[in-house]
């Protein structure tokens, strides 16, 4: 397995600097937050994107994928939300790099299968579109999709080989799953995994990987058993908690944690 941390944790922080981070504390690849605020969004320009992938290139460090914002079971016209996923594969396929990241995001008063069915049919359209483009469309588990269980309902409607799942460790734990239990359903649809660590359920305040409650340790036990050798993303999430510790002073500690749990489980 490779490890990678999303810029969610460094907010705003620009790309040389970004990279700088990767190659000193020993990360083999970053996830961008590709949202206005950041410096790689989808409204940069041609030029901007070669200067990405170039900067990339040269830092030897490799782009994950881009975590967007693009919420599929959201209630609303098809158009908009399908031409958001379309402008995020765009951009993934200028830079280079197989993902991007969308959210289920229903809305509480719809029925589970309306949400479903949205999903599946907004993902369905944007699938073709994504493979001509050599991309994969990623549903993390997350808000009204948190469970694997969820995620996999729409996922099995779509059925397309380019749109998978991006398994958020935090929220499948905070559904009541094990991890055998989320790996074995996310499995057959996985693009990488996020982790992260937390105090409870109560407060999801982001900590130090190793120092809160969320079962890492079997998380990589089973990621391993199973012989897989995808991504684990640390997704520290300093952009919503701004008093939490800069991420930068915790990435070496958060690396050696990961890396001892690889050779643990190994």
């Amino acid at each position: 397995m490779k490890l990678a941390f999303s810029t969610l944790g460094v907010p705003g922080l620009p790309l040389p600097d970004v990279l700088r981070l990767a190659s000193v504390h020993g990360y083999h690849g970053v996830e961008l937050r590709a949202h206005p605020e950041e410096p790689v969004h989808p409204g940069i320009g041609p030029g901007e994107r070669a200067d990405v992938a170039a900067e990339f290139k040269a830092a030897g460090i490799e782009l994950v994928g881009l975590a967007g914002y693009a919420r599929v079971a959201a209630p609303g016209d098809d158009g908009p939300m399908i031409e958001e996923v379309r402008r995020l594969v765009d951009l993934a396929h200028d830079l280079g790099t197989p993902f991007v990241r969308v959210f289920p995001g229903a809305d509480p008063e719809q029925s589970r299968e309306s949400a479903d069915a949205i999903a599946a049919r907004r993902l369905g359209t944007a699938a073709e579109y994504a493979a001509d483009m050599g991309v994969r469309i990623l549903l993390e588990t997350h808000d009204s999709h948190r469970a694997a269980g969820d995620a996999i309902r729409v996922l099995g409607l779509v059925g397309h080989r380019h749109v998978g799942s991006l398994w958020d460790v935090m929220h499948t734990w905070l559904a009541g799953e094990q991890p055998s239990e989320s790996y074995a359903a996310l499995s057959p649809y996985l693009g990488y995994v996020q982790v992260k660590d937390i105090a409870s359920a109560e407060d999801t305040t982001p900590l130090p990987l190793g120092a809160g409650v969320l079962p890492l340790a079997e998380c990589v036990e089973v990621l391993s058993r199973h012989a897989w050798d995808g991504w684990l993303c640390w997704e520290y999430e300093k952009r919503w908690y701004e008093d939490v510790p800069p991420l930068p002073e915790l990435l070496g500690a958060g690396r050696e944690h990961l890396s001892r749990l690889l050779n643990e489980s190994a």
